[in-house]
């Protein structure tokens, strides 16, 4: 059976600043969130960073004072934006807490915290007695502490698949709805940065110095930034007033290499095609890609090749938004669908940042400006490490009718 959820509610902090409008305003500016070196941590690289330095002021309430670290602190920040709390609120009191979901991605979860309890350790040779690992670092925290915020009770999982993490949230919560698990999921991501990440990049030589280039010729590697989002997804039958729904999800895994995808793109395309059979679509609906896109050089040429394979000679308009942002990694599924829905409702597309030279191999022809354009379809793909490949599609409520 095909449901279609509605998405009634959606929030997202960025590099680029805190909400839709200050998200928005950047994408329409094209003014990028990345920054060269860090005021949080100090890894032994020089790079640019996808920063948001607002959460060093977020203040968990005493009652949770266990759980505090980066990635809980961010996620409070966007669980409290553009009043998303409110919202979930208001969809437990429609169906009932144990109605409501929660499926959320993240990478690496907390795993800050016990870097620096770890630092102390061998600093004074004891451990932080205000240091808690399941609160924290443990894979289910992230979830458990947003159900705990906002007073959930129904089912509740994180997904940690690298990069499509917190796209394939997307895919749970359809399945929960359509099987009646649930009447509403809050789906999204939390992703923050840490020393294991940022060097565990760099020692794969996917780290770029300068600000990210995506499909460019001369494409060096990634930033990696931070994020958190949140959309709340709701039974077609809510009678939920909702511009954009959520028509189309397809996973899989190509499982080619640990960290790089397969050459042809051989998953990415299975990935797509998923969707576009669950959307009832074909791939002359699709209005808007926004690509994976990170600026490495097998990444983006992988896609490529897989867009060609699906889409032939008419590639839809496409381009990469990671030159905004960074590579969120965990969070980059819900960063980027959050776009797609902005895509939709402002009826325009989104420029491929930093492309000053477009790579003849890839042969696309990326967004360059923020350009007015009619959008019915918008697609959105998250591939990553272990071939782990999720695509989405949002469209507008009334190209469906």
């Amino acid at each position: 059976m095909n449901v279609f959820p509605h998405i009634t509610a959606s929030s997202l902090v960025t590099a680029l600043g805190q909400g839709h409008a200050a998200n928005l305003n950047a994408l329409i500016h094209s003014q990028s969130g990345l920054r060269p070196g860090l005021n949080t941590l100090t890894p032994k690289l020089d790079a640019t960073f996808g920063e948001i330095e607002a959460i060093a002021e977020v203040v968990l309430p005493s009652a949770l004072k266990d759980w505090h670290c980066r990635n809980h602190q961010l996620a409070w920040l966007a669980l409290h934006t553009d009043d998303f709390v409110q919202s979930a609120q208001a969809a437990i009191s429609r169906y009932g807490a144990h109605r409501v979901g929660v499926a959320l991605g993240t990478s690496t979860s907390g795993i800050l915290s016990t870097e620096q309890t770890l630092q102390k350790k061998a600093e004074t040779g004891e451990f932080d007695p205000n240091y808690h690992y399941p609160q924290t670092h443990r894979m289910n925290a992230l979830a458990d502490f947003c159900a705990q915020v906002l007073g959930t009770q129904g089912p509740r999982v994180v997904i940690s698949t690298a990069c499509s993490s917190s796209a394939k949230v997307f895919a749970t919560a359809q399945r929960w709805l359509a099987h009646d698990f649930v009447d509403a999921v809050v789906v999204g991501g939390v992703d923050t940065l840490c020393l294991t990440t940022l060097h565990g990049f760099n020692a794969l030589g996917l780290i770029s110095a300068s600000p990210v280039k995506p499909l460019d010729a001369n494409r060096d590697g990634i930033n990696i930034g931070e994020a958190g989002g949140f959309m709340l997804l709701e039974k077609p039958d809510s009678n939920a007033d909702a511009d954009v729904v959520l028509t189309g999800f397809g996973e899989s895994s190509d499982a080619h290499h640990i960290s790089a995808p397969h050459p042809e793109g051989q998953g990415a395309v299975l990935a797509m095609q998923a969707a576009l059979r669950r959307a009832q679509l074909e791939t002359d609906d699709i209005d808007y890609i926004n690509l994976h896109g990170t600026g490495t050089p097998s990444n983006d040429l992988a896609e490529a090749k897989a867009l060609r394979h699906l889409f032939g000679a008419s590639i839809p308009a496409h381009s990469s938004t990671k030159g905004f942002t960074g590579h969120t990694l965990g969070a980059a599924g819900i960063v980027e669908a959050i776009f797609c829905q902005y895509a939709l409702t402002e009826q325009a597309l989104w420029p491929n940042q930093n492309l000053d030279t477009l790579d003849p191999e890839l042969d696309l022809a990326p967004v360059r400006t923020p350009t007015a354009h009619r959008v019915r379809h918008c697609m959105t793909n998250s591939f990553g490490f272990g071939g782990n490949n999720a695509s989405l599609i949002f469209s507008r409520r009334e190209a469906l009718q």
